[in-house]
């Protein structure tokens, strides 16, 4: 059985890193997600808007919160990205399909959360992150964020909020290329996990993002940090 296709009201279009925009619309009357949950939106063709495609992206606000919230990382070329560059603005109505996909946390797990994301594959850990946080668990949580430079983190202010706001809230930025002024971590996030993990075992892993960086970060989890299958989930995108 398919699901129902919503019509929703694009809200808020927002550059906020090199070729990373912040996309908020309407919540449509009766949509409802588990966070982790994506949709599909149906994306026109610039030159053919009767071509449609679907394209996926993952929610990043809560289930409770009045407009759904997205993050898109620019492809030059992209059907999606030219759609958002060229056509998207506030009041542009779009269709959507969904919720899909099981990236959803074990709440039944006692061990650590563990979330392990590049550029805009934090915006289902944005949603998981705060639902967590706000129902009041207190488990160790840990994520750490990693893009190529200054020029393309996003939301490290109001992630950073949250170390502040929930002392079980920890926040780690891995940046592989930034500049000589930067005091934080240089590297990518496989280098970075293994610094501030001291037992795997006790570790319950969410990871999104590149499908390299997916791909190696699995293998890791497998081979040498000893993560049981049960507690390693994946999520890659294109």
């Amino acid at each position: 059985m398919s699901l129902p296709t919503y019509r929703l009201t694009c809200t808020r279009k927002r550059l906020v890193a090199r070729d990373v925009y912040e996309l908020a619309f309407q919540k449509p009357e009766g949509f409802t997600f588990k966070p982790g949950q994506f949709v599909l939106f149906q994306v026109p063709l610039i030159e053919k808007p009767e071509d449609i495609q679907t394209r996926a992206f993952s929610l990043a606000s809560l289930p409770a919160d009045a407009d759904c919230l997205f993050v898109m990382k620019m492809k030059e070329g992209g059907r999606a990205s030219r759609w958002i560059a060229e056509a998207l603005s506030t009041g542009t109505e779009v269709n959507m399909q969904g919720p899909f996909g099981n990236f959803v946390l074990d709440r039944t797990t006692t061990k650590d959360y563990l979330f392990i994301a590049t550029s805009a594959g934090i915006a289902p850990f944005r949603s998981q992150i705060l639902s967590v946080l706000q129902a009041g668990d207190t488990r160790q949580i840990d994520c750490v964020f990693g893009v190529r430079s200054e020029e393309d983190l996003f939301w490290q202010e109001q992630l950073t909020t949250l170390t502040t706001q929930y002392e079980n809230f920890f926040l780690h930025l891995a940046l592989s290329n930034p500049l000589s002024s930067w005091v934080g971590h240089r590297g990518r996030v496989q280098t970075l996990v293994p610094l501030i993990v001291k037992d795997f075992s006790q570790k319950n892993i969410y990871v999104c993002g590149s499908p390299d960086m997916t791909k190696e970060v699995k293998e890791l989890c497998l081979t040498q940090w000893g993560i049981e299958r049960e507690d390693l989930h994946v999520e890659g995108y294109i």
